[in-house]
Protein backbone atom coordinates (compact mmCIF):
# COMPACT_ATOMS: atom_id res chain seq x y z
CA UNK A 1 0.00 0.00 0.00
CA UNK A 2 2.90 2.43 0.72
CA UNK A 3 4.54 1.58 -2.29
CA UNK A 4 1.36 2.88 -4.36
CA UNK A 5 0.78 5.67 -1.98
CA UNK A 6 4.43 6.98 -2.88
CA UNK A 7 4.02 5.89 -6.81
CA UNK A 8 0.90 8.25 -7.20
CA UNK A 9 2.82 10.97 -5.09
CA UNK A 10 5.61 11.23 -7.56
CA UNK A 11 3.01 10.58 -10.50
CA UNK A 12 0.54 13.68 -9.24
CA UNK A 13 4.01 15.85 -8.66
CA UNK A 14 5.10 15.33 -12.27
CA UNK A 15 1.05 16.12 -13.59
CA UNK A 16 1.62 19.47 -11.65
CA UNK A 17 4.53 20.43 -12.45
CA UNK A 18 3.16 19.76 -16.76
CA UNK A 19 0.58 22.18 -15.85
CA UNK A 20 2.79 24.81 -14.34
CA UNK A 21 5.69 24.77 -17.20
CA UNK A 22 2.84 23.88 -20.44
CA UNK A 23 3.37 27.34 -21.76
CA UNK A 24 6.72 27.75 -21.70
CA UNK A 25 9.36 25.77 -23.41
CA UNK A 26 12.81 25.11 -22.42
CA UNK A 27 15.49 27.48 -24.39
CA UNK A 28 17.50 30.11 -23.70
CA UNK A 29 15.95 33.18 -22.19
CA UNK A 30 13.94 31.08 -19.96
CA UNK A 31 13.93 30.64 -15.63
CA UNK A 32 13.76 27.66 -13.77
CA UNK A 33 12.51 28.24 -10.76
CA UNK A 34 13.51 25.39 -7.88
CA UNK A 35 10.44 24.14 -6.62
CA UNK A 36 9.74 23.87 -2.76
CA UNK A 37 10.53 20.18 -2.43
CA UNK A 38 13.94 20.28 -4.25
CA UNK A 39 16.03 19.71 -1.43
CA UNK A 40 19.67 19.27 -3.26
CA UNK A 41 21.60 22.15 -1.14
CA UNK A 42 23.19 23.72 -4.74
CA UNK A 43 19.81 24.30 -5.87
CA UNK A 44 17.61 24.95 -3.36
CA UNK A 45 15.27 28.35 -3.49
CA UNK A 46 17.36 28.54 -6.76
CA UNK A 47 16.67 30.84 -9.82
CA UNK A 48 18.49 29.27 -12.55
CA UNK A 49 18.66 31.35 -16.38
CA UNK A 50 19.07 29.27 -19.35
CA UNK A 51 22.11 30.95 -21.42
CA UNK A 52 22.21 27.23 -23.83
CA UNK A 53 20.26 25.21 -24.52
CA UNK A 54 20.47 21.68 -27.20
CA UNK A 55 18.09 18.57 -26.67
CA UNK A 56 21.54 16.66 -28.40
CA UNK A 57 24.46 18.27 -26.22
CA UNK A 58 22.64 19.35 -23.00
CA UNK A 59 21.91 22.54 -20.94
CA UNK A 60 23.70 25.75 -19.36
CA UNK A 61 22.79 27.88 -16.81
CA UNK A 62 23.45 30.32 -14.39
CA UNK A 63 22.08 30.64 -10.58
CA UNK A 64 21.45 34.86 -10.60
CA UNK A 65 19.68 34.72 -6.99
CA UNK A 66 23.20 34.00 -5.43
CA UNK A 67 25.55 36.56 -4.42
CA UNK A 68 28.68 36.07 -2.50
CA UNK A 69 30.75 37.48 0.05
CA UNK A 70 33.58 38.57 -2.48
CA UNK A 71 33.50 42.13 -4.20
CA UNK A 72 34.29 42.27 -7.88
CA UNK A 73 37.44 44.46 -7.32
CA UNK A 74 38.73 41.51 -5.48
CA UNK A 75 38.11 38.73 -8.07
CA UNK A 76 39.65 41.39 -10.76
CA UNK A 77 42.12 42.50 -8.39
CA UNK A 78 44.52 42.73 -11.46
CA UNK A 79 42.18 45.15 -12.98
CA UNK A 80 42.27 48.49 -12.09
CA UNK A 81 39.34 49.21 -14.03
CA UNK A 82 37.83 46.69 -10.95
CA UNK A 83 39.30 49.08 -8.71
CA UNK A 84 36.69 50.56 -5.98
CA UNK A 85 33.68 47.93 -7.28
CA UNK A 86 32.18 46.69 -4.16
CA UNK A 87 29.12 44.83 -6.04
CA UNK A 88 29.44 41.19 -5.32
CA UNK A 89 30.49 38.73 -7.63
CA UNK A 90 27.77 35.59 -7.88
CA UNK A 91 27.82 32.10 -7.24
CA UNK A 92 26.61 30.90 -10.87
CA UNK A 93 26.36 27.14 -10.18
CA UNK A 94 28.44 24.09 -9.39
CA UNK A 95 30.10 23.69 -12.31
CA UNK A 96 33.63 24.43 -13.21
CA UNK A 97 34.00 27.41 -9.98
CA UNK A 98 36.86 29.12 -11.44
CA UNK A 99 34.97 29.56 -14.70
CA UNK A 100 34.25 33.48 -14.74
CA UNK A 101 30.76 34.66 -16.50
CA UNK A 102 29.11 37.41 -16.62
CA UNK A 103 25.16 39.17 -17.71
CA UNK A 104 25.30 42.60 -19.36
CA UNK A 105 21.78 44.83 -20.13
CA UNK A 106 22.52 46.63 -23.26
CA UNK A 107 20.69 48.83 -25.60
CA UNK A 108 22.84 47.82 -28.30
CA UNK A 109 24.77 44.18 -28.97
CA UNK A 110 28.55 44.60 -27.45
CA UNK A 111 31.01 43.19 -29.46
CA UNK A 112 31.87 39.44 -28.64
CA UNK A 113 28.65 39.03 -26.14
CA UNK A 114 25.77 36.12 -26.62
CA UNK A 115 22.07 37.98 -26.70
CA UNK A 116 20.27 36.02 -24.44
CA UNK A 117 17.00 37.30 -24.44
CA UNK A 118 15.56 41.32 -24.78
CA UNK A 119 18.80 43.07 -23.95
CA UNK A 120 20.15 40.82 -21.66
CA UNK A 121 23.40 39.34 -23.41
CA UNK A 122 26.26 36.36 -22.11
CA UNK A 123 29.79 38.11 -21.52
CA UNK A 124 32.36 35.36 -21.88
CA UNK A 125 35.17 37.63 -23.17
CA UNK A 126 37.77 39.04 -20.32
CA UNK A 127 38.37 41.33 -23.00
CA UNK A 128 34.43 42.47 -23.01
CA UNK A 129 34.21 42.52 -18.86
CA UNK A 130 37.22 44.89 -18.74
CA UNK A 131 35.42 47.08 -21.17
CA UNK A 132 32.58 47.01 -19.27
CA UNK A 133 34.08 47.58 -15.64
CA UNK A 134 36.08 50.69 -17.56
CA UNK A 135 32.95 52.06 -18.80
CA UNK A 136 31.53 51.86 -14.78
CA UNK A 137 28.55 49.96 -15.60
CA UNK A 138 26.18 50.23 -12.61
CA UNK A 139 25.69 46.88 -10.99
CA UNK A 140 21.44 47.25 -12.17
CA UNK A 141 22.83 46.11 -15.25
CA UNK A 142 26.22 43.84 -14.95
CA UNK A 143 26.53 40.96 -12.79
CA UNK A 144 29.67 38.49 -12.91
CA UNK A 145 29.41 35.20 -12.13
CA UNK A 146 31.89 32.21 -10.77
CA UNK A 147 30.70 28.96 -11.86
CA UNK A 148 27.56 27.78 -13.81
CA UNK A 149 25.14 24.99 -13.79
CA UNK A 150 25.06 22.03 -16.25
CA UNK A 151 23.10 19.04 -17.65
CA UNK A 152 23.86 16.48 -19.81
CA UNK A 153 21.15 15.68 -22.71
CA UNK A 154 17.95 14.62 -21.07
CA UNK A 155 18.78 15.24 -17.95
CA UNK A 156 17.18 18.38 -17.42
CA UNK A 157 13.96 17.20 -18.94
CA UNK A 158 14.01 14.27 -16.53
CA UNK A 159 14.34 16.75 -13.58
CA UNK A 160 11.38 18.83 -15.11
CA UNK A 161 9.08 15.78 -15.16
CA UNK A 162 10.09 14.74 -11.47
CA UNK A 163 9.52 18.10 -10.42
CA UNK A 164 12.56 19.81 -9.10
CA UNK A 165 11.74 23.03 -11.38
CA UNK A 166 8.90 25.28 -12.64
CA UNK A 167 9.83 27.32 -16.24
CA UNK A 168 8.98 31.14 -16.35
CA UNK A 169 9.94 33.58 -19.15
CA UNK A 170 12.85 35.49 -17.82
CA UNK A 171 13.28 39.07 -17.02
CA UNK A 172 15.65 42.11 -16.63
CA UNK A 173 14.20 42.86 -13.56
CA UNK A 174 14.72 39.62 -11.39
CA UNK A 175 18.32 39.24 -13.63
CA UNK A 176 19.87 42.43 -11.88
CA UNK A 177 17.43 42.50 -9.08
CA UNK A 178 19.11 44.46 -6.07
CA UNK A 179 17.17 42.40 -3.69
CA UNK A 180 18.04 38.86 -4.84
CA UNK A 181 17.02 37.42 -2.11
CA UNK A 182 13.47 38.61 -2.88
CA UNK A 183 13.44 36.57 -6.42
CA UNK A 184 13.23 32.88 -5.64
CA UNK A 185 10.18 33.38 -3.02
CA UNK A 186 8.42 35.81 -5.48
CA UNK A 187 9.11 33.67 -8.73
CA UNK A 188 7.83 30.96 -7.18
CA UNK A 189 4.84 32.25 -6.13
CA UNK A 190 3.88 33.04 -9.37
CA UNK A 191 4.12 29.18 -10.50
CA UNK A 192 2.05 28.42 -7.98
CA UNK A 193 -1.23 30.76 -9.03
CA UNK A 194 -0.88 28.36 -12.50
CA UNK A 195 -1.55 25.13 -10.27
CA UNK A 196 -3.82 23.73 -7.91
CA UNK A 197 -2.49 24.51 -4.16
CA UNK A 198 -2.39 21.01 -3.14
CA UNK A 199 0.83 19.15 -3.61
CA UNK A 200 2.56 15.99 -2.69
CA UNK A 201 5.73 16.83 -1.23
CA UNK A 202 8.56 14.19 -2.13
CA UNK A 203 12.16 15.95 -2.05
CA UNK A 204 14.37 15.70 -4.95
CA UNK A 205 17.90 15.46 -5.33
CA UNK A 206 19.74 16.37 -8.32
CA UNK A 207 23.29 15.92 -9.77
CA UNK A 208 24.69 18.23 -12.40
CA UNK A 209 27.58 17.81 -14.88
CA UNK A 210 28.85 19.32 -17.64
CA UNK A 211 26.35 19.46 -20.99
CA UNK A 212 27.48 17.02 -23.24
CA UNK A 213 28.67 14.40 -20.13
CA UNK A 214 26.62 11.67 -20.35
CA UNK A 215 28.06 9.64 -17.99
Amino acid sequence: MRRWLTVLAVLASAAIAALAQSDTDLAPGVFLVASRNLSDPNFAETVVLIVHYDEDNGSMGLIINRPTDVPLSRVFRDLKEAKGRTDPVYNGGPVEQGALLALLKSSTKPAAAEKIFGDVYLVMSRDLVTKTLADKVDPSAFHAYLGYTGWAAGQLEHELALGGWQILPADAASVFHAEPDSVWPRLIRRTETRVARWRPFTPILLSHKKPGNAN
